[in-house]
């Protein structure tokens, strides 16, 4: 056997494979002895069938399977072995295929097209520098909070007629198509429109521009059961039709309100309440600075480190091997982001390398424990279910179908989580102190 790479350009080559007979005829051999101890074939004792009719009935068919193996293990071991760094799958050369006499043919020859990418470098150092964008929280913050928590906890109302601060559930539509349940709270109309939404009673018909009635897509999504994608969209008049008429009662900051939101006599006074608010807020604002700060590390890295990719092969093996899914118009679209996508693998994948990041199996169970823990209310569970626990986390690790895409998962988690954490201590990050409304037009940049 001979197996040969020929290099088109930096990142294009074709791996060739050329059988002769002695390579795959043995093995051969030995699965038509075999077959001709096993086959029950009438007119024969079984183990008696002479080998030439073996070899006319299954012949062909034992010589392509044998084949076809030793080729697809050369081809793998062939990339590991020289250390190729592809993308995709090596694709083989259908024609040569198709052109193969397998009945008289006693040597072949293989092809097979391979996405390659050069050796490149990431830099992790301090002359990398990123801005981490911590959410300031300043009153109007807490005070936004504070009023969304008296509404949550408030006592609910059906008044006849609507006023303002009410919120409307009914039916909408454009009267050409079907009619959609809707949610439009009052208060969320633009001021200018509220007197069309106000002074309504059960079964009215509101008409009103779709446009001018809302100031944000959010409104507009919530208002007609779409995704703010598809919100932004939407144009024209619109009816809705009225159903049903709430008002809530903003809670007091009493006790009863405390318990509602903490927990039983976890706090006592109004001042503990507003700094717990402050504290819970400024977690979980913590929590969207790192998620953003994660994406400004991807960006930046994907957009400065130089990397060689194989376009046309890419383009090729995606509509090869998508079974109709992908298509020329859907690449055109597409294939940037999938680009950026395979580019920020690879250079987690180069600082896994460097650095020697790992992730060990019993590192994922524990995590899959702790999931488990946090789904069932927290660390007390685990005394409950005891060694249980482990045959949970198995269970859920291994999946209903038993592929361990669960597994997967928490791996991929975990060694992500170490990756970033490798760049975060080897880049220069600066803190900025935004506002809210500051932190949401940053976000809306890197939505994926």
């Amino acid at each position: 056997m001979n197996i040969t790479l020929d290099k088109q350009s930096a990142t294009d080559g074709l791996i060739i494979i050329q059988l002769s007979e002695s390579d795959y005829q043995p093995k051969v051999d030995v699965k038509l002895k075999d077959y001709a101890r096993k086959a029950n074939i009438k007119g024969f004792r079984q183990g008696k069938v002479p080998a030439g009719v073996i070899k006319k009935m299954f012949g062909k068919s034992v010589l392509v399977e044998e084949v076809n193996h030793i080729v697809s293990h050369s081809v793998s071991d062939y990339i590991r072995d020289q250390k190729l760094r592809i993308l995709g799958d090596p694709m083989p050369n259908q024609e040569k295929g198709f052109a193969i006499d397998w009945e008289n043919q006693k040597d072949f020859e293989f092809e097979f097209q391979i996405g390659l990418v050069e050796d490149f470098q990431v830099d992790l150092s301090n002359e990398v520098k990123v801005t981490s964008n911590k959410i300031e929280v300043d009153q109007k913050v807490i005070d936004e909070t504070l009023e969304d928590l008296k509404n949550r906890f408030g006592n609910s109302t059906n008044p006849e007629v609507s006023e303002a601060g009410c919120s409307l559930y009914g039916e909408i539509s454009t009267g050409t198509e079907e009619k959609k349940g809707s949610f439009i709270a009052i208060d969320k109309v633009a001021k200018k429109e509220q007197k069309k939404f106000i002074g309504v009673k059960k079964d009215d018909v509101i008409e009103f521009d779709i446009e001018k009635a809302f100031d944000d897509k959010a409104a507009i999504a919530q208002a007609m059961n779409l995704s703010e994608e598809e919100a932004e969209k939407a144009k024209g008049t619109y009816s809705f039709t009225v159903t049903t008429i709430t008002k809530v009662e903003p809670a007091s900051i009493n006790q009863e309100l405390f318990d509602k939101v903490f927990g039983p006599e976890v706090v006592k006074t109004e001042e503990v309440f507003i700094e717990k608010i402050k504290s819970t807020i400024g977690e979980n604002y913590n929590r969207e600075t790192e998620h953003l700060l994660d994406h400004e590390i991807q960006h930046l890295y994907v957009d400065h480190t130089k990397i060689n990719m194989p376009d046309k092969f890419l383009k090729n093996w995606l509509i090869n091997t998508s079974n109709g899914q992908v298509t020329e118009d859907i690449l055109e679209k597409e294939f940037t982001t999938y680009k950026d996508s395979l580019k920020w693998d690879l250079i987690k994948n180069r600082i896994a390398e460097e650095k020697e990041i790992k992730v060990e199996s019993d590192e994922v169970r524990e995590k899959a424990k702790q999931f488990i823990m946090e789904q069932f209310g927290g660390p007390a569970i685990a005394a409950q279910l005891g060694d249980k626990l482990d045959d949970i986390a198995n269970n859920y690790l291994s999946g209903q179908d038993g592929k361990g895409e669960n597994f997967m998962k928490i791996y991929n988690q975990l060694r992500h989580e170490r990756i970033l954490k490798v760049i975060k201590d080897s880049i220069t990050i600066t803190e900025k102190k935004v506002s809210l409304d500051e932190f949401k037009k940053l976000s809306a940049i890197h939505q994926h």
